[in-house]
């Protein structure tokens, strides 16, 4: 008979089956995890796990499992922007409504930072101090609003600049909100980027903003780039789409960090 909280002992496709579910409902689990629920070896699970990901069901990563691949390579912004734009759109407005009157912010680049650029409605004065020359543009066009260029390299892959000179920029400002994308979101890791110095530019806006907010749609969850932003204390709130798991929302939360989460 097995204790409660035990799997019956399962035939090999059963087991396989089963992992595959655990995974969607958890995101991600342990080899250990799986030994101890099923009653079997750690061999044995690394096989099952081989022989799923093999099947291109799953990604195996440092002595756990994960349903989708947690390595992001560098995208140009012309193939990033078709992707997810209902998603893109809906964070777009949600953070757009942060905006305040006379406020003072901070844009990042990145696709979801143009769509949040054509939803800003500014009352009053607003400045907006950004990296990315298509929330330039689109921002440009408002008489409310004072744009401040960062100047540096142009990394000709997102349309924006980065560099110790856009760094040293920063210094000299304090802003009420910056809002940031990124390419991974990691509950341990934190928040994830492809591009070194992109990653240490967010680093400095992040030194000159009161509050952060993440925009980034459900895709981003789970995974990491080759640069760290920083960690998820770093973090005050989060905006993403419905179809996040509701894993990651409760580990978001506990951590202390408001989450709005767009029907799309």
């Amino acid at each position: 008979m097995n204790k409660p909280g035990e799997e019956p002992l399962l035939s090999l496709p059963e087991r396989h089956s089963r992992i595959l579910s655990l995974l969607q409902q958890n995101g991600s689990i342990s080899v250990t995890q799986l030994s101890e629920l099923f009653k079997v070896s750690e061999v044995t699970i690394r096989k099952d796990l081989s022989y799923l990901e093999q099947q291109k069901k799953l990604y195996r990563t440092h002595g756990s499992a994960i349903l989708i691949s947690p390595y992001i390579s560098d995208r140009h912004v012309n193939e990033k922007e078709k992707k997810n734009v209902a998603e893109k759109r809906a964070i777009g407005a949600a953070a757009a409504a942060l905006v305040s009157q006379d406020d003072s912010i901070i844009i990042a680049s990145g696709t979801t930072m143009a769509f949040l650029a054509r939803e800003i409605k500014p009352v009053g004065r607003l400045t907006v101090i950004t990296a990315a020359v298509p929330v330039t543009q689109i921002l440009s066009q408002h008489a409310d609003v004072d744009v401040i260029q960062l100047g540096g390299i142009t990394r000709s892959s997102s349309v924006s600049v980065v560099g110790p000179f856009a760094e040293s920029m920063l210094r000299n400002f304090n802003c009420s909100k910056l809002f940031v994308g990124v390419d991974g979101i990691d509950t341990e890791f934190g928040l994830t980027t492809t591009n070194m110095l992109e990653a240490s530019l967010n680093g400095a806006m992040i030194n000159a903003a009161q509050k952060v907010v993440v925009l980034a749609d459900s895709s981003k969850f789970g995974r990491r780039g080759f640069s760290k932003i920083c960690d998820l204390e770093a973090v005050d709130r989060i905006i993403t789409d419905s179809g996040v798991q509701p894993l990651y929302l409760e580990r978001l939360r506990e951590r202390g960090i408001e989450v709005t989460v767009v029907d799309v």
